[in-house]
């Protein structure tokens, strides 16, 4: 498969996957291309940091950096809860797979498979949390300098 192959599937799967988690868990109809916009840049982070050769715990930790500030900025500008955004970011990168093949190992008798997936799939949610929480401080110290505009 051709790079820029690649690249259309996972806008596209970024977008629409996104999309439709947000209508499933009935986000305002205004945010959810907002939502879809968000999944594309962090699932984009992610997966150019994997192709200039950085691990898989730190390119999802950068994905994840980069869809909070992003989600954190859109619920400012658009006056909607920051989980709407958050939510959205992560879904691209979440590991479901990785704890699907995990209890599918398990379930096969292959413990040792099973446990390694599960770390894997550990250290992916560890990371994920690690760039939300990131990108919240970064975002509140980005705040907290902006002098307000009240009197």
């Amino acid at each position: 498969m051709e790079w820029w192959e690649e690249l259309l599937r996972a806008i596209i799967g970024s977008f629409f996957g996104t999309v439709g988690f947000a209508i499933l868990i009935h986000v305002p109809r205004r945010s959810i291309p907002v939502c879809g916009l968000i999944a594309i840049l962090s699932y984009l982070v992610y997966w150019g940091a994997l192709k200039i050769g950085l691990s898989d715990p730190t390119s999802i930790f950068l994905g994840s950096l980069i869809g909070s500030l992003a989600g954190h900025q859109s619920a400012r500008k658009m006056k909607i809860i920051g989980t709407v955004f958050l939510v959205s970011a992560i879904v691209p990168v979440v590991p479901g797979l990785g704890l699907y093949r995990m209890m599918a190992y398990l379930g096969q008798n292959r413990i040792t498979d099973g446990a390694n997936m599960g770390i894997r799939a550990m250290i992916t949610i560890g990371m994920i949390a690690l760039g939300l929480g990131a990108g919240a401080m970064i975002s509140r110290i980005i705040r907290s300098r902006i002098p307000s505009k009240k009197p």
